[in-house]
């Protein structure tokens, strides 16, 4: 999935611990294999390349899957949508290489979810127009880390960390301690600009300086808009707090796309969901569930 992988955990013994380790590592593969859209072979790549043309039989979890990323698509009102594939594969960013809008032009009625079309009957999916693409890459890490927690709870694992890039899951607390969650400065990389104590609670962070490159003072990142085909200006990250790691996963590009104050407005409709934005200005905006932390003048300095 191009991530780092990290997992922790607490167990009575090391072989127990290597065992459920090396199990939802094997998982983290599976998933790769299954919805890569950088592998051939993969069904991902598979829908890709043929779903314009025909209906394609797909297994069960995938569709499920895509069905659950159209479900938020009609949610946001569009500003998740996994369609963004259909310009967003244009874009190299280790080799800071973006199409040019002309190409953009052309390409950016392809993006758009109603285009996916879905049969539950026959397990199908086809593309209504020519040149659609999809990628799983805002919500299959969320999945993937989701599949591991499971597999740690079956081995009876009850304090436990598994993280996928900006995506985590914590089962339990540090033996009596919170898990304590930094969530980076936009601008600073080794800089924590919150820490959150979390326990038994799903993280995920979008941000604009994961996947990017600056062409003539612009940054170009991997968070593209649905509307231009290009990468979102008003937001620099966002975190989500919430039951599973599909759902905050799906939501913190969700948010990104909408913006602060879209953004959370939609948190606050949705039942144990939290969130922390970051606008391109770089103030910080929370949810109603959220505390903003007590700066030292304040404390000293009540109203």
């Amino acid at each position: 999935m191009g991530t780092p992988i990290n997992v922790e955990l607490w167990s009575k013994t090391e072989p127990r611990a290597k065992t459920c380790t090396e199990q939802v590592m094997q998982e983290m593969r599976r998933i790769d294999a299954l919805m890569s859209p950088y592998k051939p072979e993969s069904e991902l790549s598979i829908i890709n390349a043929k779903a314009s043309l025909q209906a394609v039989k797909i297994g069960s979890e995938l569709f499920s899957l895509i069905e659950r990323s159209i479900a938020l698509s009609r949610l946001s009102d569009g500003a998740f949508d996994i369609t963004f594939a259909s310009i967003g594969y244009q874009y190299d960013y280790r080799k800071s290489q973006k199409p040019s809008d002309q190409q953009i032009k052309a390409q950016l009625d392809r993006i758009n979810y109603r285009h996916i079309i879905l049969d539950k009957e026959n397990s199908t999916i086809r593309f209504a127009k020519e040149g659609v693409r999809i990628d799983l890459g805002g919500i299959a890490k969320g999945y993937a880390v989701d599949n591991g927690i499971r597999i740690h709870k079956n081995c009876g694992i009850k304090r436990a960390l598994i993280s996928a890039g900006g995506d985590s899951r914590i089962i339990g607390d540090r033996k009596g301690r919170p898990w304590m969650t930094g969530i980076r400065d936009p601008r600073k990389k080794d800089q924590s600009i919150i820490v959150i104590p979390l326990s038994d609670t799903a993280v995920s962070t979008s941000g604009d300086y994961e996947r990017y490159f600056i062409s003539n003072g612009v940054r170009h990142h991997h968070i593209l808009s649905p509307k231009t085909g290009k990468s979102v200006k008003k937001t620099r990250s966002v975190t989500v707090l919430g039951p599973d790691a599909v759902t905050t996963d799906g939501l913190s590009t969700t948010l990104f796309v909408l913006g602060a104050a879209k953004g959370l407005a939609l948190v606050e409709r949705l039942e144990g969901i939290d969130a922390v934005i970051i606008d391109s200005a770089g103030k910080i905006h929370y949810s109603s569930g959220l505390m903003p932390p007590t700066r030292s003048d304040d404390a000293k300095n009540p109203p």
